[in-house]
C-alpha cells in the first residue's frame, strides 16, 4: 500500500510540472522626446549683440549650435576646449540662464 501511495504521489507529481505557466517578460524601452520650443537656426543668423556678449563672457568658446524659440531667446551650445556648456541669451545678449 505504500508503495501503490508512493507511486501515486510521483506521478501526480511530475504531473503537475507541466500545469505550471512560465511567463518571461521582456524589458519595454520607452522614448519620450520633450520639446523645449527652440528650433536649430544657423550660427550665422545669431544676431551680433548676442555674438558679443558670447566673446565678452567667453573669449575662448567657439559656438557649435544654435536655436531659437517665439520669444527670440536663443540656446546656444558651446564648447571651450574639451568643455561643452549651454547658455541662454535673449536678442540683445543679455544672459538669461548660463
Amino acid at each position: 500500500m505504500k508503495k501503490l501511495i508512493l507511486s501515486a504521489a510521483v506521478v501526480f507529481g511530475s504531473l503537475s510540472i507541466y500545469a505550471a505557466t512560465i511567463t518571461t517578460t521582456e524589458p519595454v524601452a520607452k522614448v519620450v522626446k520633450v520639446q523645449d520650443g527652440y528650433t536649430e537656426v544657423s550660427v550665422d543668423v545669431v544676431p551680433v549683440p548676442v555674438k558679443t556678449a558670447l566673446q565678452k563672457a567667453y573669449p575662448d568658446a567657439k559656438l557649435d549650435k544654435a536655436y531659437v524659440n517665439e520669444k527670440k531667446e536663443y540656446k546656444l551650445e558651446i564648447s571651450v576646449g574639451d568643455q561643452k556648456a549651454t547658455v541662454y541669451s535673449d536678442v540683445n545678449g543679455n544672459w538669461i540662464k548660463i
